[in-house]
């Protein structure tokens, strides 16, 4: 393992921290050698509300994921979200300036630093720039032209921008824990990296990320992220409406939630067992619930509600993108709020298409506690991170107001885009 570079991914959640430390050998297999979950505080809607809780958190999950991998951790990617992701798609045009008119990494570099050049607000940043496809001259759907011929050289992009005050506190949190920055991801970006397929990508699907607090939507066609968005809505809103109207706190209603199967009374095959009016049994959870007049029908309708919800403001998005029947691969879902019972048919009432409940993949080792749809976004991190061809150690400066990075690590990152 020594000869093997080790990749770090913090997925820093409203519900959850994680950590995962694996090891990236030679032949491109990533095994998990750390990793390490606990419950967040200082976050809110993917917010930095209190650096200290918030710091305390990370170091915490830092220190179970190092210990259990013998690896102490100095530079790590982690993921970003909040209301204040958006994305915009951009055009870029250079002409061609390399020997007998080739194409080389320096003509990508500046035409995509082109289609970078958007007036943005001096507030936002630009996180990802990612080349959606190349034109050489009129020949269009390039998308490697490096080593082609030609005199001009255009590029579509896709732009992923968020507020530069909510990433440098995020970063800095971080940094407070001696760890170093190395990559921001926005966590739909991550999580498609570690659940959808190639075919799905190339086709057109909607990625769905339910979180604690935010739900994040990530578009793809023709292999590439067209539009990306994130709801002010999540898994603690359904918590909120159960503990409403079981008048229980919201630690017994995140408990109903979770046992939703069996408190129903689904059998092993998804059929309901017994009639919807019947009362719920709380006393086997162990909660102490008055159950007097709460039903089955009543509990499943909470649920429904606030997912339907969720999803009719999803198919508003997905319609405000103008990819609304361009999905011919549907919908995957992820994320602990992909786990309610419920979600499915939610889905289907609000959105058309295939369903997929996706779980995270591409990586070995200690992946046990890995293989729900809730890690998506930490296994991306890691997906993400090993594809990049730089060996070098790469940091972020957040200094300014401004994220700043070297040219070269620019050029890395495209590479590592490329097929």
């Amino acid at each position: 393992m020594s000869r093997d570079r080790v990749v770090v991914g913090i997925d820093i959640g409203s519900s959850k921290i994680c950590c995962v430390i694996a090891s990236c050998g030679e032949e491109g297999k990533i095994s998990v050698i750390g990793v390490s979950s606990v419950p967040s505080a200082g976050i809110k809607k993917g917010i930095v509300v209190d650096i200290d809780e918030a710091v305390g958190c990370i170091a915490d999950c830092l220190e179970r994921a190092q210990r259990m991998a013998g690896y102490g951790v100095s530079a790590a990617s982690i993921s970003c979200n909040g209301t204040h992701i958006s994305s915009i798609n951009s055009h870029g045009v250079v002409a061609v300036t390399g020997k007998e008119n080739e194409i080389d990494e320096s003509d990508i570099f500046r035409v995509t630093e082109a289609a970078r050049a958007v007036a943005i607000p001096s507030s936002r940043e630009i996180i990802h720039v990612i080349p959606r496809g190349f034109v050489v001259d009129t020949q269009e759907g390039i998308k490697d032209p490096i080593g082609m011929s030609g005199t001009r050289l255009e590029v579509e992009t896709n732009l992923i921008s968020g507020e530069v005050t909510a990433l440098r506190n995020l970063a800095r949190c971080v940094q407070q824990v001696g760890v170093d920055v190395t990559e921001v991801v926005f966590t739909g970006l991550a999580s498609a990296e570690a659940v959808l397929n190639d075919t799905e990508k190339e086709l057109g699907t909607v990625l769905i990320d339910i979180g604690g607090s935010t739900t994040s939507i990530i578009v793809y066609e023709d292999g590439s992220p067209a539009y990306s968005t994130v709801l002010p809505l999540g898994g603690r809103s359904i918590t909120s409406d159960l503990a409403i109207g079981l008048r229980a706190s919201l630690e017994a209603a995140e408990q109903v939630k979770i046992n939703m199967s069996s408190l129903l009374n689904f059998s092993s095959s998804g059929a309901s067992v017994g009639s919807a009016e019947d009362e719920i049994d709380f006393k086997s959870l162990g909660l102490d619930i008055d159950s007097e007049g709460l039903s089955r029908k009543l509990l499943a309708d909470i649920v429904q509600a606030r997912l339907r919800e969720i999803f009719t403001l999803v198919a508003l998005e997905i319609k405000k993108s103008g990819y609304r029947d361009k999905l011919p691969a549907g919908v995957v879902l992820c994320g602990g709020g992909a786990k309610t019972l419920g979600v499915e048919d939610a889905v289907k009432y609000c959105l058309k298409g295939p369903i997929r409940v996706a779980k995270p993949r591409g990586l070995t080792g200690l992946v046990e506690e890995l293989g729900s749809p809730d890690y998506a976004t930490v296994v991306g991190l890691i997906n993400y991170a090993s594809r990049n061809s730089a060996k070098k150690k790469r940091t972020l400066s957040f200094t300014g107001g401004k994220i700043k990075k070297a040219s070269s690590a620019f050029i890395s990152f495209f590479k590592s885009l490329l097929p």
